[in-house]
């Protein structure tokens, strides 16, 4: 090939780059612009005060395409779907009650994102923060807001496998007291101490004595549902199968996700109710297969996330077995009712 040949394809080459690389910067500057425009149809959301304490009221993680994307956001309990009021405090994971909210966050490095956990008070103000050892899944506040809960995966990304880690934490918000993992509290299995290296844990729900509290322990490719003690620091096996457990109103009954045969391994889960007296198990009217941990609106109704078109949607659905799932609001996550 001839010298000037050679040039001449160089010189090819180099413009089709300097193609490529521009449209590769004006297709992620549109992309970017896209994000930050409400989109056509969505839910209406502006800016405004968010609290923890104005009764009836919903506050989510907004998943609206928008400014407001990812910002704690609220609306009328008697008209989800209605406008909803954006905070400006974005939280991967949320939970509130009693005045006091925990938010799960990201904090965006040079590198790569680290995760925290935030204390807030009923005007969303910072109270303390914690670090968290990886990505934000689940979030819970006891019902007197003196204790608040997170799990993180620390390993893989999703339960519907085998291989992955978590790491669940609870902290004490009056005097700060954390308990980084819940490995530290001693398991107790068919009445004897149980020790296994593979133990995870995920999911807690408050009881209201501020003492009671319920987790999935997760071994020997089994789940449980257990009760700790937070005084004793123990945690006692009760039934198998259960997942994210949620605990009703009045602490009789549980809400949880249960790995049903047959189901795709990527999708495995079915929405069932445990009563904790006899341990009954009354499978919800839910036929899609749900990875959340579902939240008590009352004590006759739960609410759960679905993907949606943008992220995921809300729904409601009986917790007695009857009825069928109503989507309550889309573009939601992590909701919380405050009362």
């Amino acid at each position: 090939m001839r010298a000037r040949t050679r040039i001449l394809v160089l010189l090819t080459a180099l413009v089709l780059l300097a193609g490529v690389a521009t449209a590769s910067v004006l297709h992620a500057s549109a992309r970017a612009e896209r994000r930050n425009q409400p989109q056509a149809g969505g839910p209406r959301v502006a800016s405004g005060t968010v609290t923890l304490t104005e009764p009836g009221r919903l506050v989510f993680r907004n998943l609206a395409w928008g400014p407001h994307r990812d910002e704690l956001a609220s609306v009328p309990a008697t008209d989800p779907a209605g406008p909803c009021t954006a905070s400006g405090v974005k939280c991967l994971r949320f939970y509130a009650a009693s005045g006091t909210g925990v938010c799960l966050q990201a904090v965006h490095g040079a590198v790569s994102d680290t995760y925290r956990a935030l204390i807030l008070d009923a005007a969303l103000r910072e109270r303390a923060h914690y670090d968290v050892p990886g990505i934000p899944s689940r979030a819970r506040v006891s019902p007197s807001g003196h204790y608040a809960a997170w799990t993180a995966f620390v390993g893989g990304d999703s339960y519907a496998g085998t291989n992955f880690s978590t790491r669940t934490a609870i902290v004490n918000t009056r005097t700060g007291a954390l308990t980084p993992s819940l490995e530290a509290y001693r398991v107790i299995k068919d009445g004897r101490t149980y020790r296994a290296a593979d133990v995870n844990f995920w999911g807690v729900t408050f009881a209201a004595d501020d003492r009671t509290f319920y987790a999935t322990l997760a071994t020997k490719g089994t789940t449980y549902l257990v009760r700790g003690d937070l005084r004793a620091r123990t945690l006692t096996t009760l039934h198998s199968n259960v997942e994210c457990p949620s605990l009703s109103p009045d602490g009789t009954r549980i809400a949880f996700k249960k790995r049903v045969k047959g189901l795709p391994k990527d999708a495995p889960w079915h929405l069932y109710v445990l009563d904790l007296r006899t341990l009954r198990e009354t499978p919800l009217a839910e036929p899609r297969s749900v990875d959340d941990q579902a939240v008590w609106r009352d004590g006759h109704t739960i609410v759960y996330a679905l993907p949606g078109d943008y992220g995921a949607d809300l729904y409601e659905l009986p917790a007695d077995g009857t009825g069928k799932p109503l989507r309550m609001d889309s573009a939601a996550v992590s909701p919380a009712y405050i009362s």
